[in-house]
């Protein structure tokens, strides 16, 4: 006698275990990874980068007063030039060290100490900024953003320590210390706070 019954197709054989278990295995890699890069930054990465040991990007700005501030009318005396903006708040929590700093080191003697906005969302908060943590030196408008690209600013605050021949010795990239603030200073030949 004969079946005359539809006949199902034969059943494959399953993959192989290795073959189910590597996709996932790929994917949970990936992860680890990943996380692993987000959660523990790479060693010294607030600190150095490919302009250090080069000489500064020249830059004219005018200030929120209105007057024009150039790096090259600075020539001979060393310059703290720091990214920043209102929002920020490392920025907040690094300004009493620069209002210090322009306190104890004003004058001809002392570094020039320059602020420069990076992404101000709203130019009256940069003021309002300034004005509550009194902050002496010229802070410097930088329409699209066109000297901290010159800079390499990825983030703020970012703070490039020039020395007094115009050559970048050091760049701190996030809040500073008082510590953090020393190093930069004393690689560009300043007394620390």
């Amino acid at each position: 006698m004969t079946d005359l019954s539809p006949s199902s197709p034969p059943t494959p054989a399953p993959a192989p275990l290795w073959r189910r278990l590597l996709p996932p295995l790929i994917a949970a890699a990936l992860v680890a990874v990943l996380g692993a890069a987000l959660l523990n930054p790479a060693r010294n990465a607030t600190d150095g980068g490919p302009l250090v040991g080069k000489p500064a990007p020249a830059f004219t700005l005018e200030s929120l007063d209105g007057a024009q501030v150039s790096l090259a009318a600075l020539q001979g005396r060393p310059v703290v030039l720091n990214f920043w903006a209102s929002w920020c708040v490392p920025c907040r929590e690094e300004a009493p060290l620069f209002r210090e700093l322009g306190e104890r080191r004003s004058g001809e003697n002392g570094p020039a100490i320059l602020g420069i906005l990076f992404q101000e969302t709203k130019e009256q908060n940069a003021r309002d900024f300034i004005q509550e943590y009194a902050l002496a030196y010229p802070n410097l408008r930088d329409p699209g953003i066109k000297t901290g690209i010159n800079y390499g600013v990825a983030g703020i605050p970012e703070t490039v320590f020039i020395d007094a021949e115009g050559v970048i010795r050091h760049v701190d990239r996030g809040g500073l210390t008082r510590e953090r603030l020393n190093v930069g200073l004393e690689k560009i030949g300043v007394t620390g706070l």
